[in-house]
């Protein structure tokens, strides 16, 4: 059915005028037109870039005008930029559950090379503008059989996606896998811990992949029945840090179930280290081992390898890794040395190989499995001809991991500047960005010897309520 349907869509694009090359824009929710549109586009030897249904008509225009998309499949009440500021975008198709999707009878394409570009992913911006990680065919492949051998899935595997399909995990570790396997894939269009169990519990689901508070939200549920799980054996988690106790509770509850850690980013298209769910109790302390094929090393500030069990910055290498940004030399030459990704993570590899990791990427605070840089924040909040200088950090959640706050020095300001902050943040990010509490100060923020705004000692402001004048939960 997936292949008959990708084949007719990427005959229709054909008519349409879309060659091998082209960028192809999804920006829909998770429904079974996404996996057309991205296999049309691998047939016909188009790039698909996937887009978060949740950003904003800012976040889609840079997108679409990086990219330089020449059609957008999107729903009908996805935020778009005005088409006078997409002059590439030639087309705009609204898929709804009456249809849309066009189709033609099939045709024969020319092969496509391995190598070839499949899908340019944006990544949250360290500098408020996202990057395009360009995976190719030969990429994404890889990491599918790095999930297929180490999560040990089995032919005709029955998975459920509950994570955005836009997002690498989706992409990657449940609709590309679930196509490797011949399995069968439920989708959810927005996750409801309800709705995942019974869907879990009525469908037989065996594998997915999720997010920590995904997991959490579930257990917490009324519907948890474990009694219903029976057939589910693998669950990956990456994305956020995972509470031990969480993970013994689960085993507890699911037997059954395999739990395994895994650590990636949409620059290794999806997993670099996973974590045997039978190892996981005897090294607790670390995320797991490299996948096969990636070569793994932890440097010091001069490139060099540090010795075991030293902290350092994690650099990852292998087929499953990105060449690069697309159309974005400086940002590959900044993040990419001698094939190896600088992840700017900081971490320490044991002497059996386990990775540590250590701290996250500087300055990013993770939502619920969401990626946000603070600076794509802060330089919204400094816009305001009332904010002088602003900080965004993380505040640790025991659901979501961490919630936005932030910080903001302004002058003259009136009480009304929260609130209208944090609407322009609505209105120009994605709402998982968006800072729940801005706390506005009238003196200039916490700064180091050198210049450099200290925010531990905002996140301990945060720790310690009675420092701040208003609560902060």
């Amino acid at each position: 059915m997936l292949l008959g349907s990708a084949e007719r869509v990427a005959a229709a694009l054909a008519g349409m005028g879309v060659g091998s090359g082209d960028r192809v824009a999804i920006l829909l929710r998770n429904r079974v037109e996404f996996p057309i549109i991205f296999y049309a586009c691998s047939i016909l030897g188009a790039i698909a870039v996937p887009m978060n249904l949740r950003q904003s008509a800012d976040e889609t225009l840079f997108a679409l005008n990086q990219s330089g998309a020449r059609i957008l499949f999107h729903e009908s009440d996805a935020r778009l930029p005005e088409s006078t500021a997409t002059p590439k975008l030639g087309l705009r198709i609204e898929i709804t559950d009456r249809g849309g999707l066009p189709e033609a009878a099939m045709r024969t394409f020319a092969p496509v090379d391995e190598k070839a570009t499949a899908a340019i992913l944006y990544t949250s911006g360290t500098t408020g503008r996202p990057k395009g990680a360009v995976l190719t065919h030969f990429s994404i492949i890889h990491s599918v059989q790095h999930y297929r051998y180490h999560y040990d899935l089995r032919y005709g595997e029955r998975s459920l996606l509950a994570v955005p399909a836009s997002h690498v995990t989706g992409l990657v570790a449940l609709i590309a896998v679930s196509v490797d396997l011949a399995g069968c894939l439920i989708l959810m269009r927005e996750f409801k811990a309800e709705t995942f169990l019974e869907l879990a519990a009525s469908e037989a689901i065996g594998y997915t992949l999720m997010v920590p508070a995904m997991y959490i939200l579930a257990m917490m549920s009324p519907a948890f029945d474990p009694s219903r799980l029976d057939a589910w054996r693998v669950g990956g988690f990456g994305g956020a840090p995972m509470p031990a106790s969480t993970v013994a509770e689960l085993s507890g509850l699911l037997p059954n179930l395999r739990l395994h850690n895994t650590y990636g980013a949409t620059e290794t298209s999806s997993p670099a280290v996973i974590m045997p769910s039978e190892e996981a109790a005897l090294h607790n302390h670390a995320i797991g081992r490299p996948v096969l094929c990636a070569d793994i090393r932890v440097v010091g500030e001069d490139g060099t390898p540090v010795p075991a069990g030293e902290t350092g910055e994690i650099w990852i290498a292998g087929p499953m890794v990105i060449p690069g940004y697309w159309n974005d030399n400086a940002a590959t030459t900044a993040s990419f040395s001698g094939g190896f990704w600088k992840s700017g993570d900081i971490g320490s590899i044991d002497a059996a190989g386990y990775l540590t990791l250590h701290d996250r990427k500087k300055d990013m605070i993770s939502r619920g499995g969401f990626k946000i840089y603070s600076v794509e924040v802060e330089n919204i909040l400094a816009a305001d001809p009332q904010v002088i200088e602003a900080a965004v950090v993380g505040h640790p959640c025991p659901i979501l991991g961490e919630r936005v706050k932030a910080f903001v020095y302004a002058v003259g300001a009136d009480t009304a500047l929260e609130e209208d902050l944090r609407m322009s943040c609505a209105t120009l990010l994605s709402d998982y960005k968006v800072p729940e509490r801005i706390f506005v100060e009238h003196v200039p923020l916490p700064r180091n010897a050198n210049g450099k705004i200290l925010k531990a000692e905002l996140r301990e402001r945060l720790a310690n309520p009675s420092t701040l004048s208003r609560d902060i939960t």
